[in-house]
C-alpha cells in the first residue's frame, strides 16, 4: 500500500498564489501558517477525464472551515476554480489524477502563533499529481491506534484543517504493527474513522457506519449514504464498538484518495470472508456510475 514514485510526477508545475512554477522550484516562506503551526485548511480533490467530482462540495467545506478558523481573508471559489484549471492545463492533465488544494492564513511578519502577524492575505497552493487510488481493492489490514479522534468541544472535526499530527502517529503506529492503517477510536472508545478515510461495516445486509462525532462529513461518505438510500440497502448511522467491527460480515473504507476498498483484517481479526465482499463490490459499482455522471468539467 505504500505510494511509490511516478515518473510522470518528475516535472510537475505547482500553483503558489496563481504562479506556476516547476515542483523543483515551488516555495512556501519559513513564515508561512502552515511551516508555523499547520495552520491552514485543505480538501483533496480527484480528476475524472477532465472533470473534477463533487467540486462545488469540496470548495464549500474548504471555505467552511477556513471561516471556522477565522481567516480574515478567503479567495472566492470563482478564484480557486480558475487556479485549479489553471494548475492541470499547465500539467496536461485529464484523467488518474489527484489534487491538494491548500489554503493557508498566510505569511506572517514575524514568527509567533497571533493571527495579527498575518498581514499579506492567504496562501493557496494548488499540488496536482498523476496517482490513480492509492488502495488495492482487494483487502486492506487495520490496527487500532492508542491515539484518539477529538470530540468537537476538543476541536471539531468538521473543520479541515492541516494539522494531521493525529492522524501521523496513528500511521506510525499502524506501520510499525505491520498494517495498511490505523483504526481511530473516540474519546468514548467509540469507532470514529481511520487515520485518512471513513468506515463501514455490513451486518446482515445492513450498512453501518459513524456518526459524526470525531470525525468529518467526508464526501465520498455522503455519496455512499445516498447510494444505500437510492439502492434501498438498510443504512443505520450509529455508534460502532469494536467487537461490533470483528464480527462484521465485510467492512470497507471511503475517501477522495482511494474511492473505495474493502478492509479484511483488523487487529489480526479476519472480517467476514477475509475477501472483498459483495456490498463493497456493488457500492464500488454504483459510485463509479455517480462519478461519470457528476463530475464537474473544469472548461465547460
Amino acid at each position: 500500500m505504500l505510494q511509490t514514485w511516478d515518473e510522470q510526477n518528475g516535472n510537475l508545475i505547482v500553483n503558489i498564489n496563481g504562479e506556476l512554477v516547476h515542483r523543483d522550484e515551488a516555495r512556501v516562506s519559513p513564515f508561512d501558517s502552515l511551516v508555523q503551526g499547520g495552520d491552514g485548511v485543505w480538501e483533496g480533490l480527484r480528476l475524472y477525464k477532465g472533470g473534477i467530482f463533487r467540486l462545488q462540495a469540496h470548495l464549500d467545506r474548504l471555505v467552511e472551515s477556513a471561516k471556522a478558523m477565522a481567516f480574515a481573508e478567503i479567495p472566492s471559489q470563482e478564484y480557486m476554480r480558475t487556479q485549479i484549471c489553471r494548475t492541470v492545463d499547465a500539467n496536461d492533465m485529464r484523467d488518474g489524477v489527484h489534487i491538494r488544494l491548500t489554503l493557508s492564513r498566510g505569511e506572517k511578519i514575524t514568527s509567533g502563533m497571533d493571527p495579527r502577524l498575518n498581514q499579506s492575505g492567504p496562501t493557496l497552493i494548488v499540488l496536482a499529481e498523476h496517482k490513480s487510488p492509492v488502495y488495492d481493492t482487494g483487502g486492506l489490514s487495520l490496527s487500532t491506534s492508542s491515539i484518539r479522534r477529538f470530540r468537537p468541544d476538543m476541536l471539531d472535526p468538521r473543520i479541515h484543517h492541516n494539522n494531521l499530527i493525529q492522524s501521523i502517529l496513528a500511521k506510525v503506529e499502524a506501520t510499525a504493527a505491520g498494517a495498511d492503517d490505523a483504526m481511530m477510536l473516540d474519546d468514548r472508545g467509540f469507532i470514529a474513522e481511520t487515520n485518512a478515510t471513513h468506515l463501514f461495516f455490513v451486518r446482515g445486509g445492513e450498512v453501518r457506519t459513524s456518526r459524526l462525532v470525531a470525525c468529518p462529513a467526508g464526501i465520498t461518505r455522503s455519496v455512499v449514504l445516498d447510494l444505500c438510500s437510492r439502492e434501498d440497502i438498510p443504512l443505520l448511522v450509529c455508534d460502532i464498538a469494536q467487537a461490533e467491527a470483528y464480527a462484521a460480515d465485510e467492512a470497507f473504507c471511503t475517501g477522495t484518495m482511494g474511492e473505495l476498498a474493502a478492509i479484511t483484517t483488523i487487529d489480526g481479526r479476519t472480517i467476514g470472508t477475509g475477501e472483498a465482499g459483495p456490498m463493497a463490490a456493488r457500492l464500488r459499482t454504483a459510485f463509479a456510475l455517480v462519478v461519470e455522471r457528476e463530475c464537474e468539467p473544469l472548461n465547460p
